[in-house]
């Protein structure tokens, strides 16, 4: 879900996550008054320590992110050794890691999810020793869905079957493009015949069980062209496709290109075109939309995504990898965000002198876990039930929060949001719109959560504590 070589897309952070929030709290940041939790340089933070207890419930499951630097650095210092990348040297080098995110978590392994890029760069070897070492720290069912993604390459497509045999399950596929020029502006190294190539053996590997991400708002695309572009997809695909949004990230060729003008991307009006055409045509082909970028047909959705968007704990292992869990091993009752150190070297260093390459860690206030549950779960079609709200949230329920906004209401009249006795959800229409609602759910949800003095005078009298990772 998450590849991260070249920057250029929606998906290019180790924290799918983080982005999503970031990008909707910078909309929504002017009319949000300041809170009680601040980051602060140095790996020091303050933290809002008002309302933290976590639901016991809520903490005896974890999905786990292992970013490909991980992996990479693994192999390398294996490498310079001599030695195989087996289970012994992961215990110090990668297991340490797992083990100080792990921190007590008393948790089962739901899914495993390697990605962050080029992660089948790795040998399989070093993927089964990973799997085997989160299998001797904490349980990992048989059933765990453990995904890898794959750069479309000859070399990629080679060790799928080894991949397979070391214990992964499922593909996701990093296609983008089914344009050879438009593969080469975005600075991929494959074709669209080695693409359809490595679909069509994950298919036979994993049947059902691929995904396949695809990219629009490419430089010269039209409505029209995508539309045929995803139909032919379409016709040789397996059961879900992930969409993305081209993003022009700062530092990159194509962001080059076009300040230049040698490269112009679509006008926003045209992106939604896109977008609209794009959930139509794979609504014809059976797939039902059950995230705002993700597709999927015959129940076959990724586990481990929706994982993040109904706010189940995670934990993040490699260089830049970001976890959110309860480590209640360390006696801790509330859920934190944890950040790993994002230069990969100095990671290494930092697990072998600490055990872990935490770099950052913020212990989440209501107001801050509300936030997350609240923007991850309009990301789905189904929304966010009223279940779902109340364990983050007992006292206020989700018609208590929402129900009385002059805004909301407003928002809920036009149809673009529905609350009833399911929940809280965007209409077809309004799912299409989040990034335009979420501002004012936002500044709903802190108007009832913080109270008066804190949005007329800011964090004034909070008690505040500085932390370091140890």
């Amino acid at each position: 879900m998450c590849p991260s070589d070249e920057g250029q897309s929606s998906i290019n952070l180790p924290d799918p996550f983080a982005r999503m929030i970031r990008r909707t709290f910078l909309g929504a940041r002017r009319a949000l008054s300041p809170r009680g939790l601040r980051f602060v340089s140095g790996g020091e933070i303050i933290e809002d320590v008002s309302e933290r207890a976590a639901r016991p419930h809520l903490t005896e499951q974890a999905s786990l992110y292992v970013h490909e630097m991980l992996l990479l650095q693994l192999q390398q210092v294996h490498t310079k050794r001599g030695q195989p990348a087996r289970h012994g040297g992961l215990s110090s080098e990668g297991g340490g890691d797992l083990a100080a995110a792990q921190s007590g978590v008393p948790v089962s392994i739901t899914s495993v999810f390697f990605g962050g890029g080029t992660p089948s760069l790795a040998r399989p070897s070093t993927i089964g020793a990973i799997l085997e070492t989160i299998s001797r720290r904490v349980t990992l069912s048989d059933k765990a869905e453990v995904t890898l993604e794959v750069n479309p390459t000859p070399a990629g497509m080679s060790k799928m079957e080894d991949y397979c045999r070391a214990g992964v399950n499922r593909f996701s596929i990093g296609v983008q493009s089914l344009q050879d020029d438009d593969l080469k502006i975005l600075g991929r190294d494959h074709s669209s015949h080695q693409a359809l190539q490595t679909i069509e053996e994950a298919q036979r590997l994993c049947p059902g069980r691929v995904s396949v991400d695809v990219m629009f708002g490419r430089p010269r695309q039209s409505a029209e062209t995508w539309e045929k572009e995803l139909s032919e997809l379409l016709r040789v695909c397996d059961d879900h496709v992930s969409l993305y949004q081209l993003t022009l990230e700062r530092g990159t060729q194509l962001f080059k290109l076009v300040q230049q003008g040698e490269a112009t991307v679509p006008a926003d009006d045209v992106m939604a075109k896109m977008y609209r055409r794009a959930r139509r045509t794979l609504h014809q082909s059976g797939f039902l939309q059950y995230e705002v970028s993700n597709f999927a047909r015959n129940n076959a959705v990724s586990h481990h995504n929706t994982s993040y968007w109904k706010g189940t704990q995670y934990i993040g292992v490699g260089p830049g990898a970001h976890g959110r869990f309860v480590p209640l091993g360390a006696g801790a009752v509330a859920r934190e965000a944890r950040t790993q150190t994002l230069e990969p070297d100095m990671w290494m260093r930092e697990v072998r002198q600490r055990g872990h390459g935490t770099r950052r860690r913020v212990q989440l206030g209501r107001l801050e876990l509300l936030e997350e549950v609240l923007v991850m779960g309009m990301r789905m079609t189904e929304g966010v039930n009223h279940e779902h709200w109340e364990l983050f949230s007992p006292q206020l329920g989700l018609h208590e929060v929402f129900g009385t906004s002059t805004e909301v209401q407003e928002l809920l009249q036009s149809g673009l949001l529905i609350l009833d006795d399911r929940g809280l959800r965007c209409s077809w229409d309004g799912l299409a719109l989040l990034d335009s609602l979420l501002p004012a759910l936002l500044v709903e949800l802190e108007a009832q959560i913080l109270p008066r003095p804190h949005r007329d005078h800011g964090a004034d009298g909070q008690t505040q504590k500085t932390s370091n990772p140890r």
